[in-house]
């Protein structure tokens, strides 16, 4: 799981503490990301369940086998598929997805490139 914080109330760890996300101290993260390999129906099930329970704004399953990312935004109080992050100022999901792909070639050229189409946005 891979979690963001956004704005002065994020969470801060001393050096050699445990990031772990510790609700009880501090609020639900802006983002929360799963990155599947062997677990991508337990992400799209259970965990997405359990962040919805919890109030995460946003959460992603990023499938490492499909190349493919799947976003959801609570909305109502139920997540909807959504194709440009909010917690990430408007990055299009597509773009990850795009990214992804390019790693089957090299992941150096698919950061670079990542990192040349987020300068357009």
């Amino acid at each position: 799981m891979r979690n963001r914080y956004i704005g002065a109330d994020s969470p801060t760890w001393q050096p050699g503490e445990p990031r772990r996300i510790n609700l009880d101290r501090w609020r639900v993260p802006d983002l929360v990301a799963e990155i599947s390999n062997t677990t991508l129906t337990i992400d799209l099930d259970e965990k997405k369940q359990l962040y919805l329970a919890l109030g995460v704004p946003e959460y992603w399953v990023i499938s490492v086998r499909a190349r493919q990312v799947w976003a959801f935004r609570l909305v109502d109080g139920v997540y909807r598929e959504c194709q440009v992050s909010v917690a990430l100022a408007g990055l299009p999901i597509d773009l990850l997805d795009q990214t992804l792909a390019q790693m089957d070639n090299d992941n150096g050229n698919a950061a670079q490139w990542f990192a040349t189409q987020l300068q357009s946005i």
